[in-house]
């Protein structure tokens, strides 16, 4: 089994990336939906997430108000190291298990957002960086997800720069292009790790 990371900032196409990777092969542990998965109603994750945090966190049906949550945790980066002291051992134990059901010869891709911040990236045989400028990151969160620039700009400072998921790549997948560009390097990044 080849263990890769997968990252890139905020609004770069990583997902896009992940999705494309699964469609050639390779099983993908998602760590923005296992991150979901660890705080949904009723866990133990949820439950710690509104000891920290108080009730305000919650929607009127007991869910997590994500909107509520990421204004608290973007703007302090005290709170937003609780958050992840909560989350990210759980996603981290579940994309375990994940992987332990995987096959021999499977690439198991971990798409792990925060891969630069948590510092996981020596855990693996390979890092592909979605990469693209600053700049079209805060334009594509103000055109595509309605976000104002302010709250753009400090979603990206968030996490780590540019060049620290640079330093960490083993593979670069530039999404400047179109669809059919993005497809073409995952295609022959997903060629080169099979090798």
């Amino acid at each position: 089994m080849r263990r890769v990371g997968l990252t890139g900032g905020v609004a770069s196409g990583k997902s896009t990336v992940s999705a494309i990777l699964e469609e050639l092969g390779a099983v993908v542990i998602d760590a923005d939906v296992l991150a979901r998965e660890v705080v949904a109603a009723g866990t133990d994750g949820l439950r710690q997430v509104v000891e920290a945090f108080g009730s305000g966190v919650l929607t009127a049906d007991g869910e997590l108000d994500r909107p509520a949550m990421g204004a608290i945790v973007f703007a302090d980066s005290d709170k937003r190291r609780v958050l992840e002291g909560i989350i990210h051992p759980r996603v981290r134990d579940r994309g375990a298990e994940i992987e332990a059901a995987a096959g021999p010869d499977d690439i198991v891709v971990h798409d792990i957002p925060l891969l630069a911040e948590t510092g996981q990236a020596d855990g693996f045989s390979a890092v592909i960086v979605v990469d693209v400028p600053v700049e079209l990151q805060v334009e594509r969160m103000v055109e595509l997800r309605g976000m104002t620039r302010e709250d753009a700009e400090a979603r990206v400072a968030a996490q780590a720069s540019r060049e620290a998921r640079l330093e960490i790549a083993t593979h670069v997948v530039d999404n400047t292009g179109t669809i059919d560009d993005l497809r073409r390097r995952v295609t022959e990044v997903f060629r080169d790790l099979r090798e």
